[in-house]
């Protein structure tokens, strides 16, 4: 009889197959199946290990630590996650950074927003579109204060081919994003990544060495805004904003050039005042000397011409622009008139020399508002001389009003003519945008009897208004016939903003076709054309001296730029903002640079260097529409869509102090550098709205009602004029 093999044997002499076995049928997922894998597992080994097969053993046992209880191999890199491993990364490096020590927390944390963009692009471009939805929807919140334009534009992205037709993501992956570092702490960085190869430290150095262009640099001897005294200020993370030299395009700080190679020597700048016109000199200089003659200064009072000698006395060093490379038109008699009461004005002007330190001095502030607009208003300007204010509407037109309430009169008006203290100037095919009045100063009466009067001529009206329209046009009138002279057309998009230069002739035009325009009245075609922002030209300014324009973008680009308009070339860009900039004003000592944005923020640059000297914070969001310089450069005050006007001392501080908050809004109680808010209005504000920090630089604030505040002005004398529209 045929004697049975044990039932713990098998008849063949090679491994046993699973059908060879009688063993439990495996379920997916269920336990059951998982001991079955795992008792399987045992029983073979069992088997090699008796019959000798000590390789084949030793290579089974290998694979079987590798593998999980349903049998699937246990990932040993996270790159073999497939599209989880980004998530892990994400969440490696952000927990590493919370952990890191406080004094490198601030430049580690802006690491994170180039990782969570190329982490995202990577896994729509890998194939992995869920993942992506998964990782974008999961990491997105830290970013939205910052970055909210560039969240909205690649939200959409949800497959490859979406990449190429999305600009954002073009500029991203075509671009290394620019950002400055310790050398310690990118040392720690690059030790923690390596000691975390397997967990995703080769997928952030793929990013770091193929998508950013990082530039490590010694604390201990930087200055500035990269020195080791700023950093430790900054620790607290209150704080965080991006370096004039972070992000797309890289730059070195200031420099309009944006090769990476570019030399990190800037161009020299003649930012001295333009000379005057030798004719016009010695005519304003004898008619200083009579009127010092006939109106000696008393006590220790400078007289007018010792005062005119100091304005145009320059040192040798102070480079000035030429004046034979910018024409201007002859001077005339009333050119002399101003220069002289300019003078004069600067002599007897509120002063506000001295450092402030946040805590003074007075400065007055007049608001004119407007009622009943119905919310129509664009845009307010005043005239040089403090005499006329317009205002440009949605529904096409301007008005123009005497703040003197005097009759705006005409000689080509006709005998049935209602004389009137406002003129309304029609043309205009879409809303109004932008005013600019041509220089004016307010220049007396002629004296009678020996004594002063204090009536303002007529004759120190400006003669000019410039407006830009959603038409994409520019339009000139006179201010002495109520008309529209010419028609500038070039513009492709609405112009955005125009200003007349601080001496007349020239003006330069902003608009939505990405370009700005320098203009002469008596020629219908632009002079020069200035091209490199990447979104709308939003605003513009001019420098002191009128050799120079600078110009701001929002959306995408976000970037001041200065221009030298005898060149047509860029010589200065700055980059920081974190919000859409709204606008700018150059300091009248024509060294300083200050912007603003939309996320109620402004910062001040400085043009011989092209580094940024400090933000200041206080209004809420909403847009800051309007800045201006007083006449000593140490003071500049705001005004915005958070209804209230703000003095600001723009001299640096030694030491960085700790912000107070208050609550957003333009009603409640005057607020103040010393004391803060004055009862408990303030108080009950900022429960109600978002709190806001008010940074230790602002001297005061002025709130309205609800009035958005259009346009702030410094006056020759140091008075602030402010206008803005109420909204019930």
């Amino acid at each position: 009889m045929a004697q049975q093999p044990p039932p713990s044997r098998t008849a063949s002499v090679g491994p046993p197959s699973a059908g060879g076995m009688n063993a439990p049928a495996t379920t997916p997922g269920g336990g059951q199946g998982q001991n079955s894998n795992q008792n399987l597992n045992q029983i073979v080994l069992e088997y090699l290990s008796k019959k000798g097969y000590s390789r084949t053993e030793a290579m089974l046992r290998k694979e079987s630590a590798n593998t999980d209880a349903n049998g699937q191999p246990i990932p040993s890199r996270v790159e073999d996650t497939g599209g989880k491993m980004y998530s892990s990364t994400f969440n490696l490096v952000q927990n590493w950074i919370e952990s890191s020590l406080d004094i490198y927390k601030p430049e580690l944390k802006r690491l994170l927003w180039p990782i969570f963009v190329h982490s995202f692009l990577n896994l729509i471009g890998d194939f992995y579109p869920r993942d992506g939805q998964e990782f974008f929807t999961t990491f997105r919140e830290p970013f939205e204060a910052e970055h909210e334009d560039d969240l909205r534009a690649l939200a959409p992205i949800h497959e490859p081919e979406h990449l190429q037709q999305n600009n954002i993501a073009q500029l991203y992956r075509h671009n290394k994003y620019r950002l400055t570092m310790s050398h310690m702490a990118y040392t720690s960085l690059v030790m923690f990544l390596e000691q975390h190869e397997r967990e995703g430290g080769m997928v952030v150095l793929h990013i770091v060495q193929n998508f950013l262009d990082i530039r490590t640099v010694d604390r201990q001897t930087a200055g500035g805004q990269k020195g080791l005294q700023r950093l430790l200020a900054e620790r607290n993370g209150e704080q965080d904003a991006p370096a004039e030299d972070e992000g797309i395009p890289g730059h070195n700080p200031g420099s309009a050039n944006l090769d990476r190679n570019a030399p990190t020597v800037l161009l020299k700048l003649s930012l001295g005042p333009m000379p005057m016109e030798a004719d016009l000199m010695e005519d304003v200089k004898a008619e200083l000397q009579d009127h010092d003659s006939a109106h000696p200064p008393a006590g220790a009072q400078n007289t007018l011409v010792d005062e005119f000698e100091q304005r145009i006395k320059r040192e040798p060093m102070d480079d000035v622009p030429s004046r034979d490379l910018l024409p201007f038109p002859p001077s005339t008699a009333r050119d002399v008139a101003m220069e002289v009461q300019k003078v004069k004005e600067n002599r007897d002007r509120f002063r506000t020399e001295g450092r402030t330190g946040g805590v003074g001095p007075g400065i007055s502030v007049t608001m004119f508002t407007f009622h009943n607009t119905f919310d129509s208003i664009n845009c307010i300007e005043f005239s040089g001389d403090n005499s006329l204010v317009a205002a440009g509407t949605a529904e096409s037109y301007i008005r123009v009003w005497s703040l003197d309430n005097r009759a705006l009169t005409s000689r080509t008006d006709s005998p049935s003519y209602q004389p009137s203290s406002s003129r309304r100037l029609v043309g205009h095919s879409g809303p109004v945008y932008a005013l600019s009045f041509s220089p004016a100063v307010a220049i007396p009466e002629p004296a009678t009897n020996g004594h002063t009067s204090n009536t303002t001529s007529t004759d120190s009206q400006p003669r000019y208004l410039l407006s830009s329209s959603a038409d994409t046009t520019i339009r000139l009138w006179s201010l002495d016939t109520w008309t529209n002279l010419v028609v500038y057309r070039a513009h492709q998009s609405p112009v955005w903003d125009v200003r007349f230069c601080p001496h007349g002739h020239y003006f330069v035009s902003s608009s939505g076709d990405r370009t700005a325009r320098l203009w002469s009245t008596p020629q219908i075609a632009p002079l020069r054309l200035f091209v490199g922002h990447d979104s709308d030209v939003e605003t513009v300014a001019w420098h002191p001296n009128g050799a120079y324009i600078f110009t701001a973008s929002g959306g995408g680009d976000r970037t001041v730029r200065m221009w030298d308009i005898v060149r047509g070339s860029a010589v200065r860009m700055f980059t920081g903002h974190t919000g859409n900039i709204t606008s700018l004003a150059c300091s009248p000592s024509g060294h300083v640079i200050a912007s603003a944005d939309d996320r109620g923020e402004i910062v001040l640059w400085s043009l011989p260097t092209g580094r940024l000297i400090k933000r200041m914070r206080g209004h809420g969001r909403g847009g800051i529409w309007s800045l201006d310089w007083s006449v000593e450069s140490s003071v500049l005050v705001s005004g915005g869509a958070d209804g209230t006007v703000r003095v600001w001392d723009v001299q640096e501080n030694k030491e960085l102090q700790q912000g107070k908050v208050v609550g957003e809004g333009g009603a409640g109680t005057k607020i103040d550098g010393a004391g803060g808010a004055v009862g408990g209005a303030a108080v009950a504000k900022s429960k109600a709205k978002k709190d806001v920090v008010v940074s230790p630089d602002q001297i005061s604030a002025f709130p309205t009602k609800k009035s958005p505040v259009y346009k702030v002005r410094f006056t020759q004398m140091n008075l602030v004029m402010a206008a803005g529209a109420y909204l019930p």
